[in-house]
């Protein structure tokens, strides 16, 4: 049946909310958006009228839909060309969704979305629902057919399993700034030591190239072993020109609410670096280099401000 003007605003409205939902179980905003329009074309099809809670109501059909991109997801990531990271997501773009709370922030950061690929589907969506959203765990349980107590037993594992580790530090944005300045300060000396000494004993770097940009399939794992690769990783040269088409500028900026070094050649972002800071110092860096991850990061890029680069690399 034709969809009203008044349904259609109903949904418009909850777009934001679900994609935001949507971006926090599958970890990929153009999955993100497929499953938001699949949800569209089913309230589409519905019987509006006889939905009593229509927000209730989108957040299981989108809830169920993540479910099975969920499940197939595992499959295809067996396959996946090296290491599979999340598509980071820079300052400002709406699909952040909200960050009033410490949980909402924490649950969309860089560093969870990584860890909640250990989780089940099961316990992604209530971790998700409960923590970004407040959803109430009776809502939760009617959402995935199952009791009220066993939602409540679902988060206890799902924060066991995501809360494990370093507690992380909460980064302003002035923080952050001097944060990429002084890792791109260290890294660009061309010593080791000045990096080793922002480290954290047990810092690890990860990439994801998709196959489709060189990323090494193992994490470097220490804090030498990870100063070395990242002196190295910001020395010019002309293989990395060639690679990446021209001299890189380097930007410092927030990706997913945590310190990030963008780097772009002629307005084209080619890698965000996401930095996991502690009290301790840079406990990981996370490279996203897959130019699909990376659209919707470059078109965002287009449309803001965003200053002078740091330093041109490469």
């Amino acid at each position: 049946m034709a969809l009203t003007m008044n349904d259609m605003d109903r949904f418009k409205a909850s777009m934001p909310r679900l994609e935001a939902i949507a971006y926090r179980l599958l970890g990929s905003a153009s999955d993100a958006e497929d499953a938001v329009q699949d949800t569209f074309l089913r309230w589409q099809a519905a019987d509006i009228d006889r939905i009593e809670v229509p927000e209730a109501w989108l957040t299981k059909v989108l809830t169920n839909l993540c479910l099975n991109q969920l499940t197939s997801a595992r499959a295809r990531r067996e396959s996946y060309v090296g290491q599979w990271l999340p598509e980071p997501l820079l300052e400002g773009d709406p699909m952040l969704g909200p960050a009033d709370t410490a949980e909402q922030r924490e649950s969309v950061s860089y560093a969870v979305l990584t860890l909640m690929e250990r989780l089940s589907p099961n316990e992604r969506v209530v971790y998700v629902l409960r923590e970004a959203f407040d959803y109430p765990h009776r809502q939760i349980a009617e959402i995935l057919d199952i009791t009220d107590a066993s939602s409540q037993q679902i988060l206890h594992r799902a924060k066991k399993h995501v809360t494990e580790g370093k507690a992380r530090t909460e980064i302003d944005e002035a923080a952050a700034r001097r944060i990429v300045e002084e890792f791109l300060a260290a890294a660009t000396s061309g010593r080791t030591e000045p990096l080793v000494r922002l480290l954290t004993a047990d810092a690890i770097a990860i990439g994801d190239g998709g196959g489709k940009v060189p990323a090494r399939a193992k994490a470097f794992e220490g804090a030498r072993a990870v100063a070395t690769f990242m002196r190295g990783l910001f020395k010019p040269s002309k293989a990395k020109r060639a690679l990446t088409g021209g001299p890189a500028d380097m930007y410092a900026t927030t990706a997913n609410g945590a310190p990030a070094v963008v780097a772009v050649v002629d307005g084209r972002v080619i890698g965000i670096v996401c930095l996991e800071v502690t009290a301790d110092g840079i406990s990981a860096f996370r490279s996203q280099v897959n130019p699909d991850k990376l659209e919707r990061a470059t078109a965002l890029w287009a449309a803001s401000e965003h200053g002078e680069p740091l330093l041109s690399a490469f």
